[in-house]
């Protein structure tokens, strides 16, 4: 889950480098904390699609993480 922490130190940096700059040292803190989010963002997506179905015309569930196996092809 996205902390909201996490979110308000990355747009605090944000706002910091469009006025006046980020030092080295908060270059490198901006970088991983984006890093972090994207990775928390692409985990909890996969997680959603994973329990996400789809119907198909025949009335079959398919589940999205399933959607590559040969049995539902």
């Amino acid at each position: 889950m996205i902390d909201k922490k996490l979110i308000a130190r990355i747009n605090e940096l944000a706002l910091k480098k469009k006025n006046e700059g980020l030092s080295k040292k908060e270059l490198k803190e901006q970088e991983e904390l984006r890093a972090r989010y994207i990775s928390l963002f692409r985990k909890g997506l996969e997680q959603r699609l994973d329990n996400t179905k789809i119907i198909d015309a025949l009335g079959n569930e398919i589940y999205l993480k399933n959607r590559g196996s040969k049995e539902n092809n």
